[in-house]
């Protein structure tokens, strides 16, 4: 194998690496709060109304 290949070889590998990577991100599911759990915000100043 020449030099030039190696080199050829090492980039795909990396792209196909970085791009394997973005789509396992995008499937996993956040760590973070999701929606109605009240981990992050204080509701105990705010008034509740009846319609």
């Amino acid at each position: 194998m020449n030099f030039q290949l190696i080199i050829v070889i090492i980039i795909f590998a990396a792209a196909v690496f970085y791009v394997a990577r973005l789509l396992y991100k995008s499937i996993t599911a956040k760590k973070s709060c999701g929606s109605n759990c009240k981990c992050g915000v204080d509701f105990s100043e705010v008034e509740l109304r009846n319609k």
